[in-house]
């Protein structure tokens, strides 16, 4: 038991330091647009078609919207109103944005991706905006994207969107699902033309329209429920540049009230970031108990000068590679105490992820369930 215990210590806090050491840097926050950049007011916006996909999203839809007609001049905004029930539809039409009335997604096809394939037969301007109906945005800031797409001939350019931190379990773990996305794909790499890692932030994706129809978007991943990852490598595929950073100026105002909703959110696709491979869950659960528990809290089940030292080693690296993300989102470096606890519950939802898929449903989201025995 000893030395099992002094294994997961070393190979945790090796782990944390490999994290640290990466040349590519997936702890850092030097992949960004900031808010102040990006205010060019009245900029001619008539080659960007924004697309948003809603189903159920009268409470948000409305305050998105706001934030997109305030972008500049000329911007054209299509609704895909995906069989809601509520108010969607009548709140977009208040806001001048062009609805359409979605069908029900065929089989195999994810509700969100058939409802982009019905809006982009609409697209006639050479770029679109895939923004989802909870996501504000600070003016100017399609124009910045605009540009850097432009100047930098990117074919696809996304921000991840800063997410809800007004409670306590926002704050706990929201700052998180960023740090953990980062690390499983790495802003550094995916934005490297060489790298085969592709990452996208489906709450917003400026794309070019006849780059989404030459890989036949959305038809070739369909059925992807990490469907902005997934279109990233379809277009690093291709031969096309993608960039990925983080951004202030887009914000997503749906909140979570409590832990439920954050869980659902994650156990919907965490699985499945596992391939449904039990092998890799094996490995996940060894890993995040080695970096989470094992490694900082050995010396409390073995008060050895050893794990001491292993011990203060983990707790360091941590911090190292967590602090920028929480500098980034204006945290208390304090939050990093409590990664122990966020990653027990973030292994917790890849768990109930799992268990869900081998009962088979393979997601359940906006009341739509996905069985487990379609093509993955």
């Amino acid at each position: 038991m000893v030395e099992l215990v002094l294994y997961l210590s070393v190979f945790g806090a090796l782990c944390w330091w490999s994290i640290l050491l990466l040349p590519w840097r997936p702890w850092s926050t030097r992949e960004k647009i900031e808010p102040g950049v990006a205010k060019v007011p009245g900029e001619m916006l008539n080659d960007i078609t924004v697309l948003i996909p809603a189903r159920n999203e009268g409470p948000y839809i409305r305050h998105t919207l706001d934030g997109v007609n305030a972008q500049g001049i000329g911007v054209q905004i299509i609704v895909i109103d995906d069989q809601s029930m509520d108010d969607t539809a009548e709140q977009a039409n208040l806001c001048g944005a062009q609805v359409i009335s979605g069908t029900a997604p065929p089989t195999g096809w994810s509700g969100k991706l058939w409802a982009l394939e019905q809006g982009l037969r609409e697209v006639r301007t050479p770029y679109a905006l895939l923004l989802d109906a909870d996501i504000e945005l600070t003016p100017g800031i399609i124009a910045r994207l605009f540009r850097k797409a432009r100047d930098e001939h990117l074919t696809l350019v996304s921000l991840m969107a800063e997410p809800p931190m007004k409670n306590a379990v926002e704050r706990l773990l929201m700052p998180a699902f960023i740090f953990f996305f980062k690390l499983l794909y790495p802003f550094g790499l995916a934005n490297n033309p060489t790298s085969r890692m592709a990452a996208a932030a489906g709450g917003c994706i400026l794309v070019e329209t006849q780059a989404l129809r030459s890989i036949g978007a959305f038809a070739n991943l369909h059925n992807a429920l990490i469907d902005d990852c997934t279109l990233a490598a379809h277009v690093k595929r291709a031969g096309l540049q993608t960039w990925i950073g983080l951004s202030r100026a887009a914000r997503s105002h749906r909140g979570y009230q409590t832990l439920k909703p954050i869980w659902e959110m994650v156990a919907r696709t965490a699985y499945t970031q596992l391939r449904y491979s039990l092998w890799l869950l094996i490995i996940c659960t060894v890993i995040m108990v080695s970096m989470f528990w094992v490694a900082p809290l050995a010396f409390l089940l073995l008060p050895a000068h050893e794990i001491y030292i292993l011990s203060v080693l983990a707790w360091v690296a941590m911090f190292l590679t967590y602090i920028p993300t929480l500098i980034y989102y204006q945290r208390s470096p304090l939050w990093g105490l409590t990664l122990p606890i966020i990653g027990t519950l973030y292994l917790a939802m890849t768990w109930t992820s799992a268990l869900r898929y081998w009962r088979g449903e393979r997601a359940c989201w906006k009341d739509r369930r996905y069985e487990s025995n379609a093509n993955n």
